[in-house]
């Protein structure tokens, strides 16, 4: 909590020293607490002893007025999962040219999905956590430049975002944390909405370098360059690969009902990295201040079927690739029932019971987490 303490003492003397400036200083946190119910598994960083601080966080947010249409915004946010050590999520700047076109440029959310601006604000969406299946690329902010136009399509609300970064820190790769790098990191998003349904579409590129020093797979690649393989072991070391994600997603809040579903597709090429795909669509439904809802989510990581058996002249090394491939491979499904409680205008209780059933090791895993969510 040291770090936390320093850091909102850093939001003081800033909101102090802007004299002039309109400063507003908002907030969120997330109490959740959650546990497996199977004693030989884990889910979601749940065993089976019940711990209130895997998922849960708190977070400030600044933003100064600075006149003249700009604006700074920074967050901070201790997670429980990493001992809530405070850090900036968030640091940036943004011009509002006029109405509809705005600059930003600094430390942003790389624009994945629908909720990729509320991702850490439980407040925000009705699950415990969102889809992990389609919400779970391993970094989630770029240091860069963003411009964003908002218009009128007719009777249609239209927000086009352009922007261009970088991402240069560790990422969760299949369980291991992996230093990283994605240099021309670039994307467009789109989102359309009229009264009760909104659409979005997003495209992004990257060049995409991972250190395979402590992946377990430097021993195979310097075995097959020695072994004159040299364009096999290349397809096992990530070097400014070229990677690109789709994701579409559409949403309806009509009267007490509520859709939302997201498709995604991500890919690394030439990399030994599975082609991912993933999708959700969760129904809820509206009881006065109580939402009930039923989400599905499918993952499919799969590699092109030529990517195996490519040095069959060599048996043991050839398995030894396969072997490294299959490892990769991932496929699954998650059913979630759950339930929100907004008790208060600025707080909501919710529960989540998940069932992650793995296809490929055959096996379940139950996780009921429970939480309280809110804003300040």
């Amino acid at each position: 909590m040291k770090k936390l303490s320093v850091a909102v003492a850093v939001c003081a003397v800033l909101a102090s020293s802007y004299t002039s400036a309109e400063v507003r200083i908002n907030g969120f946190a997330s109490i959740v607490g959650g546990k497996s119910l199977d004693s030989d598994s884990t889910l979601y960083g749940y065993d089976d002893d019940i711990s209130f601080k895997n998922e849960s966080k708190f977070a400030l947010q600044l933003s100064a007025d600075l006149h003249e249409k700009l604006t700074a915004t920074a967050q901070i946010i201790a997670r429980g999962e990493d001992d809530f050590d405070a850090t900036f999520e968030w640091a940036y700047i943004t011009y509002e040219y006029s109405d509809e076109l705005q600059f930003s440029a600094g430390k942003m959310r790389v624009p994945f999905y629908k909720y990729s601006d509320f991702l850490d604000v439980g407040y925000a969406y009705r699950w415990v956590r969102p889809p992990k299946s389609v919400y779970g690329i391993p970094f989630s902010t770029y240091e860069g430049v963003s411009v964003v136009y908002s218009s009128q399509l007719g009777d249609w609300d239209s927000t086009l975002q352009g922007f261009y970064g970088a991402f240069d820190g560790d990422i969760d790769v299949f369980g291991t944390e992996l230093p990283a790098e994605l240099n021309n990191l670039a994307g467009i998003n789109w989102s359309l909405s009229y009264d009760w349904f909104s659409a979005r579409a997003a495209y992004i590129v990257a060049d995409t370098s991972i250190s395979s020093e402590d992946s377990g797979l430097i021993g195979l690649v310097s075995v097959l360059s020695d072994s004159g393989l040299t364009n096999t072991a290349n397809d096992l070391i990530t070097e400014e690969d070229k990677t690109s994600f789709v994701g579409v997603g559409f949403s309806v809040d009509y009267e007490n009902f509520l859709f939302d579903a997201e498709y995604t597709q991500f890919e690394v090429e030439d990399s030994i990295l599975p082609e991912q795909s993933q999708y959700y669509a969760s129904v809820g439904y509206r009881i006065d201040s109580v939402i009930v809802h039923f989400t599905y989510e499918d993952n499919d990581d799969k590699h092109d079927s030529s990517r195996f058996n490519t040095i069959e002249s060599i048996p043991t090394l050839n398995s030894a690739v396969n072997g490294a491939l299959e490892g990769l491979r991932a496929q699954s499904n998650v059913y979630t029932i759950g339930a929100r409680y907004d008790f208060h205008p600025s707080a909501a209780f919710k529960i989540d019971f998940s069932r992650f059933e793995d296809d490929i090791t055959d096996t379940e895993t139950d996780v009921v987490a429970v939480g309280v969510d809110l804003v300040f």
